[in-house]
């Protein structure tokens, strides 16, 4: 039945699933997890047990699983509240499917759902029924790391972080007992017994190869390859840690790992960053507020939420300091030359879309970077723009008000491609499109009041707590329910409404443009990521609007174009953008001083009662470095355990002495303690005489320690080979002195040694460690003597 490698492939897929831990708010799935193991383990154990071929395992292991999720989650409609039934499993496949659309309404730390931990109940159910297969009845425990290697990868999928250290060590903990393990079942099953009447079974248990050695070994060898795999980058100068936490402010040497946005995931996930870390600083000639920096552009809405179109770009389409593809629909209209010079932190992972002003017309950047014409997005399928330094020159329109109001035609390939509404979108959503911009005129005019509709003070909240659109579902409830959301929504919203009323429109990801510092230059963090919409102006081309609040309500560093302000002229230039929002003011050098206002949950909500804003908090510069703490504190911990180890021993060892003769054999092993500690010379088979000849040789006592070493010596003797032992009085006194005697007679940096870190507690660790190996040994003892007793 193989009873420790089916134990030991359950705790490696327990340990394994420790990595999940950052996905939840709370630990609750750890206790549905832990049954779904132990459902499967008794699964294997059964099969093995009846020698079942191995079709039936691979049919009994899900069955039993789903036996298990059925009485946790639909006991029900469940017969007898375990037997699944066609109703039992209708309910789970929609449970299921509520957790599925719930994964992606939050951004981890999600809470407990039922769907949700039945999705993560069922996945490591199925995790370790593949680790039972594989390591187990196959045979094969190598392969069996992929199916654990599954759950590190879902936190780096859904939270775009690297799983931290300690928590990588428990899995690679069990995987290499899970080798280990198999490595000594294989070793001693080497040969074919016969048994006879001379030879039985149960001698046989006692005669198999004695793999410890090479059990011993191969501990070794894993704990030094995971040690290497931490220890190794910080060494490598190229190398970063993703694992070690860090202050993570500029020039503070913090290892913060920052990750860029992704246009179908991980915008609030970097809205809701704790570490608020730095992604990029630059400078630019403009002299006014400098537009945002955009990334992606979302042109394509499914109903289900926006994405853009595939890239396209060959060998010709690299950037390489060449001219770009003129913008789509820029026309005669005023144009300002701006330069930028970004440089990206180091610490960026997986940037492979360039932060540029829209739009650009020459990029100078090393690498393979090639140009998307249509939306003149600028990627890399190799290269990554952390710790690179480029510069980007651009246009910037500066339309007057009556290009603006100009109503010539779009364009036949804008229109199909950027005026696209799918089936299904509520009528109620058409009827509010149309109600909004009923008084107004002109395209321009149109999108001006949709604009103004959201900024509008009270109409709706600015908030991280509301879950990412998904489906047309969740923009409607956004706009007639609870009003309540953050820049995906307002983004996203308002260019649907735009499309339905003939505006093309799409939707640009990436950054604002930060906050300016006293030298001139700008930085943007994780905090400024932003999504906003994009019309489209015959004779103009793309413009950028603003529908999400600023300010301490709202996104804190969003601007508003000055060329969609209600106050603009006939006949006056645009251009530029501003911070006139009624929640919002502006500074001579062009800072928000409405505060950061990304709603980042550690920051205080600078708005009062009335929402006025408050003023503008200094830059974060990262917290204390609490993951270093963490580490030290682990670290001091670490270096306790031996001389923790070594005073329980002693409490224990007196603790558990009642008669004449357990104090003498306490005392004794107090004298034996004292000798492995200070590297004495004992000999097990000495007898106590000879044992305290040689510790006088090593070490020459006083008269007292010599006197007390005397009476143990004797009470030890009377203790092992009288009828009756001698009388205890005094021993543990006297094991005191003769220690003090033998530690005085050491240097001080020997007894240091022994108060941080005694020879006897490892001692104390190797033998507790080998009594755990010595049970596993009974089982298969147990196991093997089952098998060959006579039926």
């Amino acid at each position: 039945m193989r009873i420790r490698l089916t134990i030991v492939a359950c705790v490696a897929t327990l340990l394994a699933s420790l990595a999940l831990y950052p996905l939840f708010k709370t630990a609750t799935w750890f206790g549905s997890g832990l049954g779904a193991v132990l459902t499967v383990g008794l699964a294997g154990v059964l099969t093995r047990r009846l020698r079942l071929p191995i079709l039936a395992c691979l049919a009994i292991g899900p069955v039993a699983l789903l036996i298990y999720l059925t009485a946790m989650f639909a006991s029900g409609p469940a017969l007898l509240g375990v037997i699944p039934t066609p109703a039992s499993i209708s309910y789970l496949a929609a449970l299921l499917q509520d957790g599925w659309q719930e994964v992606f309404q939050y951004a981890p730390p999600v809470p407990v759902l039922p769907g949700i931990e039945l999705m993560s109940t069922g996945g490591i159910g199925l995790i370790a029924f593949l680790v039972d297969l594989l390591a187990v009845r196959l045979r094969r425990a190598a392969p069996a790391g992929l199916p654990l290697l599954a759950m590190y990868a879902l936190p780096a999928r859904f939270r775009q972080e690297s799983t931290g250290w300690l928590v990588f060590l428990p899995g690679a903990a069990g995987y290499l007992a899970l080798l280990v393990t198999d490595a000594r079942d294989r070793l001693s099953g080497w040969g074919r017994p016969v048994f006879t009447r001379h030879w039985s079974g149960e001698k046989f248990a006692h005669d198999r190869p004695d793999s410890s050695p090479l059990a011993v070994t191969g501990r070794r060898i894993g704990l030094t390859a995971v040690a290497i795999a931490i220890v190794v980058p910080l060494a490598v100068p190229d190398i970063h840690p993703r694992w070690l936490p860090g202050s993570g402010g500029p020039g503070e040497g913090g290892l913060t790992t920052v990750t860029t946005p992704d246009p179908l995931v991980s915008l609030k996930r970097q809205l809701v960053r704790q570490d608020d870390a730095v992604v990029l600083t630059y400078r630019t000639t403009d002299a006014l507020t400098p537009e945002y920096l955009r990334m992606y552009s979302l042109d394509r809405f499914d109903g289900d939420g926006w994405t853009y179109s595939p890239m396209h770009g060959d060998k010709d389409a690299r950037v390489d300091g060449k001219t770009l593809p003129a913008a789509p629909g820029l026309g005669d209209s005023s144009i300002r030359t701006v330069s930028t010079r970004i440089a990206v932190d180091s610490h960026v992972r997986g940037m492979n879309v360039l932060p540029t002003p829209y739009p650009p017309t020459k990029v100078g950047i090393k690498g393979d970077w090639r140009v998307d014409a249509p939306s003149l997005m600028i990627f890399s399928l190799r290269d990554s723009a952390g710790g690179r330094t480029y510069t980007v020159s651009s246009v910037r329109p500066t339309p007057t008000y009556q290009q603006l109001e100009s109503t010539a035609p779009i364009p036949s390939d804008v229109a199909s491609r950027y005026l696209a509404v799918p089936h299904g979108i509520p009528s109620d959503v058409v009827t509010l499109a149309n109600r909004l911009t009923a008084s107004a005129s002109t395209p321009y005019d149109r999108a001006v009041k949709l604009q103004q509709w959201f900024v509008r003070p009270g109409n709706f909240t600015y908030s991280l707590d509301a879950p990412s659109p998904r489906n047309v579902g969740a923009l409607r409830d956004f706009l007639f329910t609870s009003r309540t959301g953050y820049c995906e929504q307002f983004a996203a919203s308002m260019a649907l409404l735009a499309r339905i009323i003939g505006i093309p429109a799409r939707v640009g990801m990436g950054y604002t443009a930060g906050t300016r510092q006293s030298d001139g230059s700008w930085i943007v963090r994780t905090k400024d990521t932003h999504a906003w919409p994009e019309l489209y102006f015959s004779g103009i081309g793309w413009l950028r609007f603003e529908p999400t609040p600023s300010g301490g309500g709202g996104q804190g560093s969003a601007t508003v174009p000055d060329y969609t302000a209600p106050q603009l002229l006939p006949g006056a230039p645009t251009g530029g953008t501003t911070n006139r929002l009624p929640s919002t003011g502006s500074t001579p050098d062009g800072r928000s001083t409405a505060g950061p206002g990304t709603g980042l949950r550690h920051r205080p909500d600078p708005l009062d009662r009335n929402g006025a804003a408050g003023a503008f908090p200094p830059p974060d510069r990262g917290g204390p470095p609490i993951g270093r703490l963490l580490l030290l504190l682990a670290v001091v911990l670490l270096l306790a355990v031996p001389a923790t180890l070594h005073r329980l021993s002693r409490i224990r060892r007196w603790a558990g002495s009642a008669s004449h003769a357990d104090v003498a054999h306490a005392a004794w092993d107090e004298l034996r303690i004292a000798a492995v500690d200070f590297g004495l010379p004992w000999w097990p088979g000495d007898s106590p005489r000879a044992t305290a000849r040689r510790l006088m040789e090593a070490r020459p006592l006083g008269e007292p320690a010599t006197d007390a070493l005397a009476r143990l010596v004797k009470a030890e003797e009377l203790a092992r080979y009288a009828p009756a032992p001698g009388p205890a009085t005094g021993l543990r006194d006297d094991a005191r002195a003769v220690r003090a005697a033998i530690a005085a007679g050491a240097g001080r940096r020997r007894r240091w040694r022994v108060r941080l870190l005694p020879p006897s507690a490892i001692v104390l660790l190797r033998h507790g460690i080998g009594r755990v190996l010595d049970a596993f040994d009974r089982l298969d003892s147990l196991t093997l003597r089952r098998r060959h007793s006579p039926s």
